[in-house]
C-alpha cells in the first residue's frame, strides 16, 4: 500500500469520525453526568470517545446504544479504579492519619431517590435508560447486550419494582391523587 493511500484512508476515517462525534458527544455527556461526578464523567467521556474512534470500523449504523455500553463498561473500569484508590488512601490512613477530616453535606434524598436506590442495580440502570435516555427495548438490549425481548420483558418487571417501592415511600403528589372528574 502506497503512503498517498495510507494518509488517504486515515483521513477519511478522521473525517468519518468527526462526523460522528458531536451527534454522540452530548448525549454520552448527560448519560454519563446522571450517574458519577462531573470531573469522572468528562474522564470517561474521553475514554469512550477513545475506544469509539479505535473501533470505527464496528460501529453499528445507529451508533448512539452501542456507545452507551462502551460508556457503561468505562464508567465501570473507572470506579473500580476509585475504589481501589479508597481503600488504598484507608490503609494509608490507618498508618499516616490526616490532621483532620471534614464531612461535606450529605446528598439530597427524595422518594424516587430512594425508590431506585431500593431496586437491584442491574434494575435501576434498565429504568434510567429508559427514563433518562428515552431509549426504546431494543436500544436498551444494545446498551445492556442482551435480546430485546430479554430487554422487554426486564424493562416491565423494573417498572412493577420501581412502582411498588414508590408505593411503600408513600403517597405520590400530582394527578394520581387527584378526583377530578370522578364521581365520589
Amino acid at each position: 500500500m502506497s503512503a498517498v493511500s495510507v494518509q488517504e484512508e486515515a483521513a477519511e476515517r478522521r473525517a468519518r469520525f468527526e462526523e460522528l462525534a458531536p451527534a454522540l458527544m452530548e448525549p454520552l455527556r448527560r448519560f454519563l453526568a446522571r450517574r458519577t461526578d462531573p470531573a469522572t464523567a468528562d474522564d470517561v467521556l474521553s475514554d469512550t470517545l477513545l475506544v469509539c474512534w479505535r473501533r470505527l470500523d464496528e460501529l453499528p449504523e445507529e451508533p448512539l446504544p452501542w456507545a452507551y455500553g462502551v460508556a457503561r463498561n468505562c464508567l465501570a473500569n473507572a470506579e473500580r479504579s476509585s475504589r481501589r484508590q479508597q481503600r488504598l488512601a484507608a490503609r494509608i490512613s490507618v498508618v499516616d492519619p490526616p490532621a483532620t477530616s471534614t464531612d461535606g453535606p450529605e446528598p439530597p434524598d427524595d422518594s424516587l431517590t430512594g425508590a431506585l436506590a431500593a431496586l437491584r442495580p442491574d434494575d435501576a440502570e434498565l429504568l434510567r435508560l429508559w427514563a433518562w435516555e428515552q431509549l426504546a427495548p431494543a436500544e436498551i438490549a444494545t446498551v445492556l447486550d442482551i435480546t430485546p425481548n430479554a430487554a422487554s420483558i426486564r424493562l416491565h418487571r423494573a417498572r412493577a419494582k420501581l412502582k411498588e417501592e414508590l408505593r411503600k415511600a408513600g403517597p405520590v403528589s400530582g394527578h394520581e391523587g387527584s378526583r377530578e372528574g370522578r364521581k365520589p
